[in-house]
């Protein structure tokens, strides 16, 4: 990975001024730590933390998330909202257009897969996780990014799923693709508070993987519906027709398979 990371690099490449960049060395999971910091008062900003080396990464359902050091991008951002958390929907999915259109414009060529996911001809080189807080702390939420810069055969190995890296990335100056991924990340989030998914939703939906391509819906093990996905809602539901209509499946515990 070519030049250090540096939160004072970093903040100096960033156009935003509103997010405190911190670069740990090693941490067990970037979204715990600052939902810790958060519940005991230690935060009063919007604030980004970095780790060079997370060891116990969480991915959805669970899911453990696995990043080689030097070779992954994983990091979190603790963003307050100007209401209540549960009143915005659509959180992940906005995460996930942030990210897609800096790798975009980065000259990498990514889709979304419902809800949170991030691919690169078809294998996952990214992925959200998005935290959020009860009462008194839920305008609070947490997202958590993980990206793969270059996967070793031992990684791939340990993923277990299809999976995406962006070698030729990883050779760039990572301050300055953190500066962009988290600038991007500011004005996307900004624009869900002040005007609601609504208004990013046709964005995703240009970016939609899965298209018009017939899917499968689990719930864990459990089948839920097969169908043909349409895309999102102004929610962020994702829209399957089936043959007794359209059906609307909201984000969650639930997993999304290509037939």
């Amino acid at each position: 990975m070519e030049s250090a990371l540096s939160a004072e690099r970093i903040s100096a490449l960033m156009t935003t001024k509103n997010v405190l960049v911190t670069v740990v060395q090693k941490t067990v999971s970037t979204n715990q730590d600052l939902l810790n910091q958060i519940r005991c008062q230690q935060i009063a900003k919007n604030t980004l933390l970095l780790a060079i080396e997370q060891t116990g990464g969480r991915g959805r359902n669970g899911r453990r998330w696995y990043a080689d050091r030097n070779h992954s991008l994983t990091f979190s951002l603790a963003w307050r909202f100007s209401k209540p958390v549960p009143q915005i929907p659509g959180i992940p999915l906005t995460a996930g257009i942030a990210v897609a259109q800096t790798l975009v414009q980065c000259g990498v060529k990514v889709q979304l897969k419902w809800p949170n996911d991030i691919l690169k001809n078809g294998g996952k080189v990214a992925g959200i996780l998005t935290e959020t807080l009860n009462p008194p702390h839920d305008c609070w939420a947490v997202v958590g990014i993980g990206i793969n810069l270059h996967l070793s055969d031992a990684m791939e190995k340990n993923i277990g799923q299809p999976a995406a890296d962006m070698p030729w990335l990883a050779q760039m100056d990572q301050n300055q693709l953190l500066a962009q991924l988290i600038d991007s990340l500011t004005h996307h989030l900004m624009l869900l508070d002040e005007k609601g998914f609504d208004s990013l939703a046709s964005v995703w939906n240009n970016l939609h993987a899965h298209h018009l391509k017939p899917v499968t819906i689990f719930q864990g093990a459990e089948k839920l519906l097969s169908g043909t996905a349409l895309g999102i809602d102004r929610d962020g539901r994702l829209l399957i027709k089936t043959g007794k209509g359209i059906e609307a499946v909201i984000s969650g515990d639930v997993s999304l398979r290509t037939e």
